[in-house]
């Protein structure tokens, strides 16, 4: 028996890739085309000195002096894992420091955004409150769906911690790079690589759960 229910919010993934799908209809590039030909075919042609073109236009070649931004940061080169400025090319996700339920004998262990499940209405909204709790706001976060996405049974050889579950939902960053965590001795941004290291012996579990894709 289970006596005892938290669960942890996983980490938020700062950076978000949409991927955008082009739709070909074919009566419809025809009427397009067949439009384009139309207007090709009877607009009116005005000489470039009327129009002002011809001094618009200048003379010679535009050349546009463009550096594309370092994809390596700072932070990555110094390993500054509490800035979302780094590893640009993975998602990243929350990890707090400190005490957390389950830990044995009470110590610091490094842990997800979690709380004690008493009587809310739904665990989402504990959920909610718990991420909201380490960011003091969830002005720009966005919450996946309404149910967990996994869960966790542990069982506790200290007799002094009943056997509990830990369930998973998944949270998103939208729209900033900075976030002034609190509650917590310390915290991490972490790639999954990195997480998995923290979290050894749950590694199996955690790289099932997390589909990573770059």
């Amino acid at each position: 028996m289970f006596q005892e229910f938290s669960y942890a919010t996983p980490a938020l993934l700062a950076h978000l890739v949409p991927i955008y799908s082009l739709l070909c209809f074919p009566d419809l590039v025809v009427r397009v085309s067949g439009r384009f030909r139309w207007r090709q075919q009877h607009r009116r042609h005005y000489p470039y000195e009327v129009l002002g073109k011809a001094d618009a236009r200048g003379k010679g070649d535009y050349h546009i002096d463009y550096v594309p931004a370092p994809r390596i940061t700072e932070a990555d080169r110094t390993n500054y894992q509490k800035s979302l400025q780094r590893a640009l090319d993975n998602k990243l996700y929350l990890l707090l420091y400190g005490n957390t339920y389950g830990a044995p004998d009470g110590k610091s262990v490094w842990h997800f955004p979690e709380k004690i499940y008493e009587n809310e209405e739904t665990m989402r909204l504990r959920a909610e409150s718990a991420l909201k709790s380490v960011l003091g706001g969830l002005d720009n976060t966005y919450f996946v769906g309404n149910a967990p996405m996994t869960h966790m049974a542990l069982k506790q050889t200290d007799s002094s911690v009943s056997s509990f579950k830990r369930f998973f939902f998944k949270s998103q960053v939208v729209g900033t790079t900075k976030y002034h965590i609190g509650k917590c001795k310390d915290y991490a941004w972490a790639t999954k690589d990195e997480l998995l290291e923290y979290f050894s012996e749950h590694r199996d579990f955690l790289n099932k759960m997390i589909i990573h894709i770059r």
